[in-house]
Order: C-alpha cells, then sequence, then structure tokens
C-alpha cells in the first residue's frame, strides 16, 4: 500500500510557490492537508478570533488548494481556521472557499468542523473534574474556565468521520497540527507509527528542507517507511533536516502527544535516498490509557501603550538598576495624585524592558553583567481602559527621559524617542488562561460538525 500526501505550505496564508504545487499535483496525492493557524503568536487571535494573516494572502493559497482538489478529486484538508481556530475562523474560511467556488466554478461537499467551546459545558466539566492541568498550568477556577474563549484541540477522529460522511473539503477549527495528516492514513489503517511520524514531519511543510521555507513536500507513506521530498528543486531534505524537526515545538526529544497517544521517535531512522529524499522508518506510536482534548484559552486582561526610545549614557545605564524601581514608587504615587484615586495604582502595571541588557533572558542571561553602551528600552502600560494606559503613559515616558542621574548637575535627558509623540496605543490585550486537557466521553462529543454543498 502507498499514500501519498501533500502538505504545500506550513501555514494557509504564508504562500508557497504555484510551481510547486504543481509538481505535488503531478504526483497524485491521495490527500492535500495544511495547517492554517497556531498559538505561536501569542493569545491576541484566539481573545479576538481575529486571524494573523490577511484575508488577501488566505484567500490567495485557497483558491490554489481548492483547484488543485478538484483537479485530483482528493479530500483538502485544512486545520485551526482563522489562525486561532474559533468558530469566526471557521466561517471566514468557509465564506472565501464559497466566493472562490462561485469565480472558478468549482462544486464540492463542504464539512465545518466546530472546536469553540461554550460556558456552560465548560462550567459543567470543571465542575465533574473533567479538566486536568498540564505542566506548567496556571492556576484556574469556574470564572478563569467560563470567562475565557475557549477551543478544544482535535486528533484525527473528527476529520476522519467527515471523510467517511462524503466531504471533499474539509475546514476545522483548532486542531493537532498532525492530525491533519494522519488523519486519512489514520482511516486507511496506516502503520499508526510511521502515519504520526510522517505527520510530524510535514506539519510545517518545507520547514524541514534546506533551506526552509513557505514551500512543500510530498510524503509516500508506505507499510514499512515513508518517503519525503520537497517539492521545489531548488531545496533538498537529509536526514539530519529531517529528523531535527521532531525537536520543533517539542518538550521531548522522542515523545510526541497526542489526544489518543504517544508518538515515539526512539527507534526512528533517517536514510538519505538521494540529495532531495529521505526515507524514515522505525516510530512507534503508544495508545494511551486516557483520551484527552488539549484546551487552549485567552481573555482580556486590559489595554496598552507602549513607548519605544534608546540610552547611550553609560552614566545613565550605570544607575538603572536603582532609578527604574524608584520610578516606579513615583509613578504609583502619581496614578493617585492624577485620578484623585479614582484608579488604582495596582490596576496599572508599567514595565520596562531594557534590550541590550536582560529584555529576553532575564536572568538567565549569561553575559548580563556585561558591559553595556547602547539599550533600547520598551516601556509598556497597561491598564483597565485605553484612556488609562495613554493617560499614564504620557507622564511616564516624560519623566522616564528626565531621570535623575547621580553625578550629573541640572536636568538631564536620558531616553531618546524616535517618533513624536512616543506614546502608542496598541489597544486590547489578551493572556492565555489555560493550559489543560479535558476528557471526554468520546473523540466527537467536544466538536459540531456542519455538512454543505458548495456549488457555483
Amino acid at each position: 500500500m502507498e499514500i501519498r500526501i501533500l502538505a504545500p505550505t506550513g501555514a494557509l496564508g504564508a504562500g508557497f510557490p504555484a510551481a510547486s504545487l504543481e509538481r505535488g499535483v503531478a504526483m497524485k496525492p491521495h490527500v492535500i492537508a495544511c495547517d492554517a493557524g497556531s498559538t505561536d503568536s501569542g493569545p491576541f487571535y484566539l481573545g479576538t478570533g481575529e486571524p494573523k494573516l490577511s484575508r488577501a494572502a488566505v484567500r490567495r493559497d485557497l483558491k490554489l488548494l481548492l483547484k488543485a482538489r478538484d483537479t485530483l478529486n482528493v479530500p483538502l484538508i485544512i486545520g485551526s481556521c482563522g489562525t486561532s481556530g474559533r468558530d469566526e475562523g471557521v466561517d471566514l474560511v468557509a465564506e472565501l472557499a464559497r466566493e472562490i467556488a462561485a469565480e472558478e466554478n468549482l462544486s464540492f461537499k463542504l464539512a465545518l468542523i466546530y472546536s469553540g467551546q461554550d460556558p456552560v459545558s465548560l462550567a459543567e466539566r470543571y465542575a465533574a473534574g473533567d479538566i486536568r492541568p498540564l505542566d506548567p498550568a496556571p492556576s484556574i477556577d469556574l470564572e478563569t474556565v467560563t470567562g475565557s474563549h475557549v477551543v478544544a484541540m482535535m486528533g484525527v477522529e473528527p476529520i476522519e468521520r467527515a471523510v467517511t460522511e462524503g466531504a471533499d473539503v474539509i475546514l476545522a477549527g483548532r486542531a493537532s497540527d498532525t492530525a491533519l495528516f494522519a488523519a486519512l492514513p489514520h482511516l486507511l489503517g496506516a502503520d499508526p507509527g510511521l502515519t504520526w511520524h510522517m505527520a510530524k514531519t510535514v506539519e510545517c511543510g518545507a520547514a524541514c528542507a534546506i533551506p526552509p521555507g513557505a514551500d512543500g513536500l510530498l510524503v509516500r507513506l508506505r507499510d514499512d517507511h515513508f518517503d519525503v521530498e520537497p517539492l521545489n528543486p531548488a531545496t533538498r531534505l537529509t536526514p539530519h533536516s529531517v529528523a531535527a524537526h521532531t525537536l520543533y515545538e517539542n518538550a521531548h526529544p522522542h515523545r510526541v502527544v497526542e489526544p489518543s497517544g504517544v508518538l515515539d521517535t526512539t527507534r526512528a531512522s533517517y536514510t538519505a535516498l538521494d540529495d532531495r529524499t529521505v526515507r524514515v522508518t522505525g516510530a512507534e506510536y503508544h495508545e494511551a490509557d486516557t483520551y484527552t482534548i488539549k484546551l487552549e484559552g485567552a481573555r482580556l486582561v486590559g489595554h496598552q501603550t507602549i513607548a519605544v526610545g534608546g540610552i547611550r549614557d553609560r552614566v545613565v545605564i550605570k544607575h538603572l538598576p536603582k532609578l527604574l524601581p524608584m520610578a516606579q514608587d513615583f509613578f504609583r504615587a502619581k496614578i493617585l495624585d492624577v485620578f484623585g484615586g479614582e484608579v488604582n495604582p495596582d490596576d496599572v502595571d508599567i514595565d520596562y524592558r531594557l534590550y541590550g541588557q536582560d529584555a529576553v533572558l532575564g536572568p538567565l542571561d549569561p553575559q548580563r553583567f556585561d558591559e553595556v553602551h547602547e539599550l533600547g528600552v520598551l516601556i509598556t502600560v497597561t491598564a483597565p481602559t485605553q484612556e488609562i494606559a495613554h493617560a499614564v503613559s504620557t507622564f511616564v515616558a516624560h519623566i522616564s527621559s528626565h531621570l535623575p542621574i547621580p553625578g550629573y548637575d541640572g536636568l538631564a535627558s536620558t531616553i531618546a524617542y524616535p517618533f513624536s509623540p512616543p506614546e502608542t496605543d496598541r489597544g486590547p490585550v489578551y493572556q492565555f488562561t489555560l493550559n489543560h486537557v479535558a476528557v471526554p466521553a468520546d473523540p466527537f462529543e467536544m466538536f459540531r460538525t456542519v455538512h454543505q454543498e458548495v456549488a457555483p
């Protein structure tokens, strides 16, 4: 048995060369699968339901994939629609699909799989003890669970069901990246270790190629191995580049956790068939005793205003460790004074991030005590409303540019701002609230599937 899987790019909207897709189509894959989302860019997209990549970019990629699917008459599977996988993201991509079908005279059976979770069912799961923390996980209460925008990350089962029910195009909410590629082989009875390892290898398209990029891969999955090759003739794969991708976004070098079990690549072997193609064997898949579904949640925590500046004065830099805590105390008193006690200083966060010293690694930076001659300064004010955040940032930015420097007589300028005004409103700010799993009665109950007929 040979199952061919086409992975056109790492994210719908990230792009791919049309010529690469044409090469992939010529290899007659049995399925086209593509991820469309991630939590990599933070909680904003889950909190708001807005997509990260533009409508125009997503539409371009989707148009090419829908036409390729029509040529091949095979399933097209897209997961985590709209970046976060919220129901709004599924509806957005579905709207684009219908627009494209009308323009290109395409017909297909469409399945929409929604993964958004309603507060009532979440409250019931929480009360029953069916929401369990991962490591690490923030502490949560009922208000956290029900007051967040929450999506559940599906495995292969809802996607498989949509395929068996006749769907040509499947647009899924939040999904395990690997499940998109594993669904059809799993449904057809392919070796589970090879299936999940293949899916992990191609989940980001040609990210495991040399050089990596927004491009595609094709896999030939057989009984005891899979072969993977890039679609772009200017790129190549090596055993090292393919093996390295198993480490990507993974806490353990050999174990990848899925809803139904664990992929174990300890015994995997990678062999170059030529200068572009790699054969992989040996991975195993261990079914879990308990089926779990990962939950992701985000909620509004305030509004932000930022100011960006720079310091190029060794004396100022030397005294910042003492000056900034003093400034923080001053600003607390200033907030009480300016707002007449109507704004609690504890509700306003004023953060200084010094690029060039501690901004990225903080106390873990092995060079944090090296002499610094220049710093970039990011001042971030987070408050309950945008009006308060902006008002506080105006005096924070002003006073921060004239901190009292020991050893300097008179007024000194400390921070140079490249913009006028220096304050920039960022708008609403969200935070992740969950790193937990739910224990469902079955793999389907947390997801809702709607079938539609699409015709020009």
